[in-house]
């Protein structure tokens, strides 16, 4: 069979692109005659034959407009995905800008707001033990049997103190029994006059003193799932109050379904990229690599014959020229566009701003200061 082959020159029409992305931006439709007239005289044309159709060209056209677009919106979102994680799934992201947001950090941070008791996504619980005379230890573990709580408790805190030195000294009262209430004329009103706060503390702290000295100390020891207390209990009845958070509960909390927002690279709002608002750095770029997928297609069809034979001698193909030119064109190609990517990132983009501050009072700090004298 006689398959034709490029013949100097092509009409792109809607449809001969292998999956149309592009087929309807007129844009586009105009430059990919003019990309294939590009890559065939590249390659030879007309002095040699290019065992292509164009088709071919086409095809390899559409495929670095998209390899262009992934490799660019790949990038900002690694760049951005922190704040983009949570947004709606439809969200168009291909023309937004991102403005930086706490809201994934504070998400991210909530473990230690669980862990300090001041919030976060797992809630505190309280429980409390009956004590029972003469018994010093009690077990969590059959606490929470005894009150179906599956996956285990992790205790958080133990209320397990005396009472206070303030609540033994009563702030309305005298010494020897003499209230200290009195009354005075304030628009009607009646208040209290009360003793000096340094008496009270003066009072607060002898109280304390006079339990550490003469007093059984309060205390707890928690080792794994047992609690002992001090001093031993004396009689029955008694509540030890504990807090505590349900383990199973947090190990659920790390996932959290949620249906229609961005949880991943896969989902975020990006399509295909718009070729008509391509600049033109991105269409040099995207010319250059249409030319190394058309290099690499055309080694791969002169591959199929090494040597052609001719009257009188034969004639050597080069296929592995063209294929290693082409592996080496498109990594290239692939690692020139990440560098600029990089150089134009928010963290670079804010280097460079710093180091040309630093230079400008640099460049400031030599002028001569004039002093002025009135």
């Amino acid at each position: 069979m006689n398959i034709s082959i490029y013949a100097g020159s092509s009409s792109f029409f809607p449809g001969d692109t292998p999956f149309g992305f592009y087929d309807n931006d007129y844009a586009f439709q105009i430059d990919a005659d003019k990309v294939t007239t590009f890559c065939a005289r590249r390659l030879g044309y007309p002095i040699m034959e290019v065992e292509l159709q164009d088709i071919n060209f086409y095809t390899a056209f559409e495929e670095a407009v998209t390899t262009y677009g992934n490799e660019l919106y790949a990038y900002n979102l690694r760049d951005n995905m922190l704040n983009v994680a949570g947004a709606s799934t439809s969200s168009k992201m291909n023309h937004a800008t991102f403005t930086p947001t706490l809201a994934n950090i504070i998400r991210i941070s909530q473990q230690y707001a669980v862990e300090s008791g001041t919030g976060g996504n797992v809630n505190y619980y309280s429980g409390s033990f009956h004590t029972t005379a003469s018994i010093q230890d009690y077990n969590f573990d059959t606490w929470a049997s005894q009150n179906n709580i599956t996956g285990g408790i992790e205790i958080k805190r133990i209320f397990y103190q005396p009472p206070p030195p303030l609540s033994q000294v009563d702030v309305f009262s005298g010494l020897g029994g003499v209230p200290a209430v009195g009354a005075y004329g304030l628009f009607g009103t009646t208040g209290f006059l009360m003793y000096p706060t340094s008496l009270l503390l003066q009072s607060t702290q002898a109280v304390e003193m006079q339990r550490e000295v003469s007093s059984v100390g309060y205390s707890f020891e928690l080792i794994n799932k047992k609690l002992r207390i001090f001093p031993i209990p004396t009689q029955d009845g008694d509540h030890i109050w504990f807090q505590y958070l349900n383990i199973e509960e947090r190990a659920n909390s790390v996932i959290s379904q949620t249906l229609g927002v961005v949880t991943n690279v896969s989902n975020a709002g990006y399509s295909n990229p718009t070729y008509t608002q391509i600049n033109s750095i991105g269409r040099q770029w995207i010319f250059e690599y249409t030319l190394a997928l058309c290099k690499e297609m055309l080694g791969y069809v002169r591959g199929k014959y090494a040597q052609i034979p001719i009257p009188g001698k034969e004639i050597t193909l080069n296929q592995s020229d063209l294929i290693s030119a082409a592996t080496a064109e498109k990594t290239s190609l692939i690692e020139r566009l990440r560098v600029f990517l990089d150089d134009t990132s928010r963290q670079s983009l804010l280097v460079r701003r710093k180091a040309e501050s630093d230079a400008a009072i640099d460049e400031l700090g030599k002028s001569p200061m004039t002093i002025f004298i009135g």
